[in-house]
């Protein structure tokens, strides 16, 4: 589904992600993992057109690399930002049906009903506004509208940043209902809930790749913290 060849992103003199290679397949799920700074978040906002890069991007088998952000989107690759960004000024309700607008003509896996039955909490916020949502309830309402873009593949950054324990794993468990139906890049600062949803993962440093490896792989935490130092384990690939 998604191909991912020599990503590279610069903001000026700053050289966030070095020749980033990654590839996602149909009914697969890939953790982005990393310390801050790391280049995940400018990684994914390349793969979906939101910055400049270099680099090849492709989807479904087609070089989307230089189409504009609002084409990506109407494709099918969704991008569930870091930091949510609801708009404050419309309803529950309203968010949702935004995302919509992103079908492009496609038939969406997901409508409002199978977002009620992912976020149960949100049936009864429908007519609440966007600024009166509590973090939880904004990363619901986000995940929402991106599943009622009808994706063929999701991106989400940090799903679980800012929340309680007990949202975070309520979010992760539907992120994992989730992966059955769509493929996924999950960027992730908490290993233990982003491989709870992805059987493999790449861990990135300073930009590049440092590491990829299995869940079973990735249980090996010495192995894990070589690569948040930047030192190449000897099984990465």
């Amino acid at each position: 589904m998604l191909q991912v060849e020599g990503l590279d992103v610069r903001y000026g003199t700053t050289h966030a992600v070095r020749a980033v290679d990654l590839a996602v397949g149909s009914g697969d799920a890939l953790a982005v993992l990393g310390p801050n700074g790391a280049g995940k978040t400018s990684t994914l906002r390349a793969v979906s057109g939101l910055v400049p890069h270099g680099g090849t991007v492709r989807f479904d088998g087609e070089d989307v690399t230089r189409l504009p952000a609002e084409e990506i989107a109407r494709r099918g690759l969704i991008h569930v930002p870091e930091g949510r960004h609801v708009f404050p000024d419309l309803t529950v309700e309203e968010n949702l049906g935004i995302g919509a607008t992103a079908q492009g003509g496609r038939r969406s896996e997901f409508g409002i009903d199978d977002v009620h039955d992912l976020f149960p909490a949100l049936g009864g916020l429908r007519r609440r506004l966007g600024f009166a949502l509590s973090g939880g309830e904004q990363q619901m309402v986000a995940l929402g509208r991106a599943l009622m873009g009808g994706p063929r593949l999701l991106l989400v950054d940090e799903p679980s940043l800012g929340l309680s324990p007990r949202l975070a794993r309520s979010v992760t468990a539907a992120l994992a209902e989730i992966r059955a139906r769509v493929p996924l890049v999950v960027v992730e600062q908490n290993v233990q809930l982003a491989l709870r949803i992805c059987p493999r993962a790449a861990v990135m440093v300073r930009g590049e790749i440092v590491l990829r490896a299995s869940r079973d792989e990735l249980d090996d935490r010495d192995a894990l913290l070589a690569s948040y130092l930047g030192q190449q384990d000897a099984r990465a690939t």
